[in-house]
């Protein structure tokens, strides 16, 4: 929903993404106006159960308040789940106590304080990890859960196998039936898919340990503010260029990139995505409006 850096330029928006499962809706940064990109898009406000902010520069989280306001006045009452750096709770309850706004919906507040595990469904885990920033600033991978098998009705019922078996079946067990005869799994299972994962490696300055941090994801987000020849502007100002995001997918083995957080000095962004596919092939530009399938 929003792909530029600092100031919103060239119909580019600041930073803001909506990843989308089979039951709900994560919403990782919330740059300005990023409410008017989730009405231009069609995003129900109403899936999203948890709100990821990476860090506290303006064009990541100045768009949160206005759409937490809006979400109470639209009628929310669902609970909704915020991870951000610690000192955002503060500034969020300023701006809703100066207004003596009451929210008809709670928010749980989790502050980010060491990488690790930050939230762990039965469905999803979502795993943070420090970047090197000019403040403190997060990434985030989104796990998907599932089991390692996949179940065959049909032939566990076949085989008189009870309902109440199916979650055993699923995690790799076999069955032995009452007459003591054991039923392989791999006669009633198959290897389910790897499960998907995505990395969103926020705002940082070329580093080489993050490589590892984001090993053989699905798909990279990864900052790309400035093209090659600014290296040293984008070193200086903690950022990264195209070819630098495209280095850190190929060292960590991911399948697919995408680049975004452009600097407003660009106009055009056609110069991007040749340079970072010299160096990683399987990259894309992160355009607003486009849904990219895990």
């Amino acid at each position: 929903m929003g792909n530029n850096s600092a100031i919103p330029a060239f119909d580019r928006n600041p930073t803001a993404q909506i990843l989308q499962t089979a039951e709900e809706s994560f919403l990782i940064d919330c740059g300005e106006g990023t409410q008017m990109q989730m009405t231009r898009y069609k995003i129900r406000r109403s899936k999203i159960s948890r709100i990821f902010i990476s860090h506290l520069h303006g064009d990541h989280y100045y768009g949160l308040i206005g759409l937490l306001t809006s979400m109470g006045l639209l009628g929310r009452t669902q609970e909704i789940h915020l991870h951000a750096p610690a000192a955002l709770q503060e500034i969020l309850y300023l701006q809703l106590n100066v207004a003596d706004t009451k929210l008809p919906y709670q928010i749980h507040f989790h502050p980010i304080k060491a990488e690790g595990i930050i939230v762990d469904d039965k469905k999803i885990s979502v795993e943070c990890f420090s970047t090197k920033h000019r403040i403190e600033c997060w990434g985030f991978i989104f796990r998907e859960k599932k089991n390692p098998r996949k179940l065959n009705a049909e032939r566990a019922s076949f085989h008189e196998i009870p309902a109440s078996f199916y979650d055993k079946l699923q995690q790799g067990h076999d069955y032995v039936n009452k007459q003591g005869i054991t039923i392989a799994n791999d006669a009633v299972t198959t290897a389910a898919s790897k499960p998907k994962s995505y990395a969103f490696c926020a705002d940082t300055i070329y580093d080489e340990t993050l490589a590892a941090k984001v090993k053989e994801v699905d798909l990279l987000y990864h900052e790309a503010t400035y093209l090659k020849d600014l290296h040293e502007r984008a070193a200086a100002r903690f950022h990264s260029t195209s070819v630098q995001a495209a280095s850190i997918a190929k060292m960590g083995g991911v399948k697919k990139l995408i680049i975004g957080h452009f600097s407003s000095k660009y106009e055009t962004l056609e110069a991007f995505l040749p340079e970072a596919c010299e160096v990683f092939e399987n990259t894309d530009l992160a355009l607003e409006g486009v849904c990219y399938k895990i």
